[in-house]
């Protein structure tokens, strides 16, 4: 089993529409998949919609972290699992605004591994769309994941949050190599943007090859509560999306 993370500290880059799309690319692919919301907002649980969860109350994350709820009772197929094709959900849920507090009272050493570890039996690979933060939380998911993608607009305030992000990860002696960046919202009209795509700044090692277009039908998944390939497979969103799984497949092995 495989562990990717979308992560980035600055909000409305793109996160979760990657999170959302590398899911169902990867499920529509064979591989039995589980996204996790971990960001309180929910904006990945709201694509998919599952009427069971929002039929039923979520454990609360103090019951999650101290044990007395297992991982996998927050487990919620989506409308997109078939007999063949297999994208579990764990939705968001408010009290996970709490989570990082929780974690620091209750937790002993790498919580979020020992949740995911029985996760190995039914999942191939698990997505963390992570909220927007450089806490306990994200320490442990970035120590836990075989990959961090992180989603960059093509200007210097992006860069300016991705070397905030650096600088957490060499405080707290994590792995620079997991984290792997990528260009997203990219609009070819804009000079600075053209700038960075020929010419990469020399603090985005390990660039993602491709990346992902400023384009209406990534704004109109919220009409379809779907991922781009599903409404638009065609679509230049798409085959960007689908072009960045490519990729991801052949850095993770899978």
């Amino acid at each position: 089993m495989k562990v990717i993370v979308f992560h980035n500290i600055k909000g409305g880059v793109g996160k979760t529409a990657a999170a959302v799309n590398i899911a169902q690319l990867a499920a529509d692919d064979g591989v039995p998949t589980l996204l996790w919301d971990l960001d309180a907002q929910g904006a990945t649980s709201w694509y998919f919609a599952p009427e069971t969860a929002k039929a039923r109350s979520q454990p609360k994350a103090a019951k999650v972290v101290k044990g007395k709820t297992p991982i996998g009772h927050l487990i919620t197929s989506t409308s997109t699992s078939t007999s063949t094709t297999c994208l579990d959900l764990i939705p968001a849920d408010p009290s996970f605004r709490n989570i990082d507090l929780q974690l620091e009272k209750h937790s002993a050493g790498n919580t979020l591994r020992q949740w995911l570890e029985p996760m190995d039996e039914d999942y191939g690979l698990v997505i963390l769309d992570c909220p927007p933060t450089l806490s306990r939380l994200a320490e442990e998911v970035f120590a836990v994941a075989n990959k961090i993608y992180v989603p960059l607009v093509p200007t210097w305030l992006s860069m300016n949050s991705w070397e905030q992000q650096q600088a957490f990860i060499t405080d707290r002696n994590l792995d620079k190599k997991k984290f792997a960046p990528f260009l997203s919202m990219v609009d070819r009209r804009k000079s600075l943007h053209r700038e960075f795509l020929d010419t990469p700044p020399k603090a985005l090692k390990r660039l993602l090859a491709g990346y992902i277009p400023y384009a209406s039908d990534v704004e109109r998944m919220g009409e379809h509560r779907s991922a781009v390939s599903h409404f638009a497979p065609r679509s230049t969103a798409a085959l960007a999306y689908r072009l960045m799984w490519d990729n991801m497949k052949k850095q993770l092995k899978l």
